[in-house]
């Protein structure tokens, strides 16, 4: 008689205990599944969306005034007179060592125009890099600027102009085609006429020079204070700013659930591997009379270990793989109602084999004092149950 086949008959014979054995392995497992998927959707959800904030880096030249302007509102009066950059100096932000973790680029120019006797800002971007950037814009109709002689306005200078998309504005007494009006952003672009990186660099009398550049560089485990350190070495005669202070917070928020999550499963763990060692004792004090047969026919001390322990074995590959089925289900269906909007994001393959290699190690270590005591009867004192 082979041993494995004693172990699967001591399973279908006692299909309850073995019942409740899977079970207490499959809340285990499946609960260390559902929490940690959840935390990565989650993970995974606000790294996309903070990749949609827009730009993270700033950098703008150095300036000995001190900013006049609080909550949007400046007590210092208008004023467009700024420094600028070399618009060669672009490249240099590519030959960084972290350059890989930059995702765009954006350069402007920006200088006051006058339209209508009014003072307007105008501000001149590459638009794929800008609407790269600034994914939260929206257009009032029209399309965006295709073309250098084409524009488009902010809310508040639409309305202060009376301008509306498909007008003709002028600029320095140049046409401009209004393509579109952008609706409010309570941003800066509010306030400005928003054209070609080109067009506006001529207007302004400013060919080759940019005002300012923004930055999009954060992904999951990017080095963003090393990656500013890098660009200010670059710009000495710059300021380099990081503007990360939403982008910790959301990530502390994260960290702070995933070690909630480890600590629950840790807990519910430890209970499983109570419930494993509950039955299998009580599966050995049953089988007293049948271990005690064995040792008297021949088997020794680590035949009846080994059927204990490929009992939890095979026990435990079962367990593992329905708690891992059940823990991704329950992460699917409790997912939206965690986080608004955000979405499962797969069945992770190298969780499902640490899951099944984690049940079969705790149903195991479970087994192994019951598998112990049972290898260690004496045989006489078994056969005395007969």
């Amino acid at each position: 008689m082979k041993l494995h086949n004693i172990s699967f008959g001591n399973i279908k014979r006692r299909k309850g205990k073995m019942l409740f054995l899977v079970l207490g392995l499959v809340i285990g497992i499946s609960t260390v599944v559902t929490l940690l998927s959840i935390t990565e959707s989650m993970t995974k959800n606000i790294e996309e969306r903070l990749n949609q904030f827009g730009a993270n880096i700033i950098v703008v030249p150095k300036s000995e005034n001190l900013s006049l302007n609080y909550g949007g509102i400046d007590v210092g009066g208008v004023n467009y007179k700024v420094r600028e950059f070399d618009q060669k100096r672009l490249l240099e932000i590519k030959t960084i060592k972290n350059s890989k973790n930059l995702a765009i680029v954006a350069p402007k120019v920006l200088g006051p125009v006058q339209i209508n006797d009014k003072t307007i800002l105008l501000m001149g971007v590459i638009f794929e890099e800008e609407l790269a950037l600034k994914t939260w814009w929206q257009k009032q109709g029209g399309t965006y600027p295709e073309k250098e002689n084409e524009v488009m306005l902010g809310s508040q200078v639409a309305m202060l102009l009376g301008f509306k998309s498909g007008d003709i504005i002028h600029i320095s007494d140049q046409p401009f085609t209004i393509t579109t009006i952008l609706k409010q952003t309570g941003a800066s672009e509010d306030n400005a006429i928003i054209a070609s990186l080109g067009a506006s660099q001529a207007i302004l009398g400013k060919q080759g020079k940019i005002s300012m550049v923004e930055i999009s560089a954060f992904c999951q485990g990017c080095p963003i204070t090393e990656l500013t350190l890098q660009i200010a070495e670059k710009f000495p005669d710059g300021k380099v700013t990081a503007m990360k202070q939403v982008v910790m917070s959301k990530m502390q928020s994260i960290e702070m659930f995933k070690s909630f999550s480890l600590g629950i499963s840790v807990i519910v763990i430890f209970i499983g591997s109570l419930l494993v060692l509950v039955t299998m004792m009580g599966s050995v004090n049953e089988r007293t009379r049948e271990i005690g047969i064995f040792r008297a026919i021949g088997f020794r001390r680590g035949h009846v270990m080994q059927v204990i322990l490929l009992e939890a074995l095979l026990l435990g590959i079962i367990g593992g793989i329905i708690g891992f089925t059940l823990g991704n289900l329950i992460a699917y269906s409790v997912i939206p109602l965690v986080m608004k909007d955000s979405v499962f994001v797969g069945i992770n393959t190298n969780l499902g084999i640490v899951s099944i290699l984690m049940a079969v190690a705790l149903s195991l270590l479970a087994s192994l004092y019951p598998a112990f005591k049972a290898s260690n009867m004496d045989p006489s004192e078994a056969l005395r149950a007969l």
